[in-house]
């Protein structure tokens, strides 16, 4: 790669300069949706967006074995941000950029980028003449430090559902995130503290599926920052603590075509959503089981997804209640109709996660598969029997269950393409057979003395 520099690159270098950059973090994820970076000075950035930097890719999980190591990152200019906290003891301030991964090989891009992998779910819908909108909800726990800075489960309020201070304690540190998010152009919709003592959610505006995704990665890397400052560990695992609810990634998606049309409005509907909509949650919800590999990707996920916690486990869709894996959420403009998938996570790649979504949706369009009729009672009340007579299945109970419907599902499986569909397979059976031999602390209080 050798290049001019373009008119938004070169708008980039301008921006170091004036706000004092000395230091930018190029990054970039892992299959595993863990974000990686490489750290160059400012006086390289030039070079970065004319060669591009070169990197050892054998030293990332699930990317090349160690002979085929070379790689190189090519920063995409439209995702530069200067990160809110200096870091650098002159003064000086560190911003980022977000890369594709190059296979120097080819010369083309690498097949296990995960942002490579949502580029190619995108170009899909484009070519089907749809572009993808998203907006997702991930919720985080806020947990106090020991004397040595280790995390602990111990939360630091007393807070629940929408609570205020004095019970919300954390309300200065989602301030402070806020403040942080938007000196790096998020726009806040809104925040709060969520059921679970300890749980909050801010969320951000929808935007394109791949602005998005970076932006999930963002917030997730500001928001442990900052909550770093006051002392306190952020975490988006999914269970955190047992026998409380969990934290959820709701994620709504619309399609919109090229005229800019919301192809999911239809005001003659009873649901005002069009066959497009429909068929779009036919296939998610064909593909669900399988999705969940992706979108729940850890042993501790599958704490999350039981009944009682108001995580969905059921394969149906409603548009009232939130015990059907996808719900319509009432819109006041047509441009607002949309569906929100309930049951991905966090600690999901949200590259791979919107991919495989986004798959799985054009997969019922193309097939034109008829959806049913939505679940509008809770079916966190019906017994097998009722279930059974609903034609409502459930989703996988554990990683192992979810890798084996991955293994079935062939759509799913081109939505990663090979190489991540093979490295992400080969990750989670040893993750779940590890899971398997361990001998948790549960077992030992219930068991040891007993037998």
């Amino acid at each position: 790669m050798t290049s001019q520099l373009s008119p938004e690159a070169e708008d980039v270098l301008e921006e170091i300069e004036e706000k004092n950059v000395d230091f930018l973090r190029l990054q970039f994820t892992d299959i595993l949706g863990t974000v990686k970076n490489v750290s160059i000075t400012a006086d390289q950035a030039e070079k970065a967006f004319t060669e591009g930097i070169y990197f050892d890719g054998s030293s990332i999980n699930g990317f090349v074995r160690i002979q085929e190591s070379d790689m190189r990152l090519d920063p995409d200019p439209s995702t530069f941000a200067v990160l809110p906290w200096r870091e650098n003891v002159e003064g000086g301030s560190s911003a980022r950029l977000i890369c594709d991964v190059i296979d120097t090989s080819t010369g083309q891009p690498f097949s296990g980028d995960p942002r490579g992998v949502l580029k190619r779910a995108i170009e899909r819908a484009s070519e089907m003449g749809y572009t993808v909108n998203a907006a997702p909800e991930p919720e985080f726990f806020l947990f106090e430090e020991d004397e040595d800075g280790r995390a602990t489960t111990k939360t630091n309020d007393a807070g629940g559902y929408f609570d205020l201070a004095p019970k919300d304690l954390a309300s200065d540190v989602r301030r402070d995130i806020i403040y942080g998010l938007e000196s790096m152009d998020f726009d806040i919709e809104a925040s709060h503290h969520e059921v679970a003592q300890g749980q909050h959610e801010i969320n951000f505006t929808y935007d394109d599926a791949l602005t998005t995704a970076d932006n999930v990665g963002t917030f997730r890397s500001v928001v442990r920052a900052i909550a770093a400052q006051h002392d306190l560990h952020a975490t988006f695992m999914p269970k955190p603590i047992a026998r409380i609810n969990g934290s959820g990634m709701h994620t709504h998606m619309s399609l919109f075509t090229e005229d800019g049309e919301n192809a999911f409005h239809d005001e003659d509907d009873e649901f005002d959503l069009s066959d497009t909509a429909k068929s779009f949650v036919a296939g998610i919800l064909e593909h669900a089981p399988a999705i969940t590999a992706v979108t729940n990707p850890t042993v501790n996920s599958y704490k999350r997804l039981v009944p009682g916690y108001e995580a969905p486990v059921y394969v149906a869709w409603s548009d009232r209640n939130r015990s059907a894996l996808i719900r319509k959420p009432a819109a006041r403009t047509p441009a607002a109709s949309r569906i929100e998938a309930r049951f991905p996570d966090p600690s999901c790649n949200p590259y791979l996660a919107f991919a495989a979504l986004i798959h799985a949706g054009l997969d019922g369009i193309e097939r034109d598969l008829e959806c049913d009729d939505p679940v509008r009672e809770n079916i966190y009340e019906f017994d097998e029997q009722k279930r059974e007579e609903y034609g409502i299945d459930t989703l996988p109970t554990n990683l192992g269950e979810a890798v084996d419907a991955l293994q079935e599902d062939e759509v799913i499986q081109d939505a990663l393409g090979e190489h991540v569909y093979t490295n992400l397979v080969d990750a989670k059976t040893q993750e779940f057979d590890e899971y398997r031999v361990d001998v948790s602390d549960w077992e030992l209080d219930r068991y040891l003395e007993t037998f």
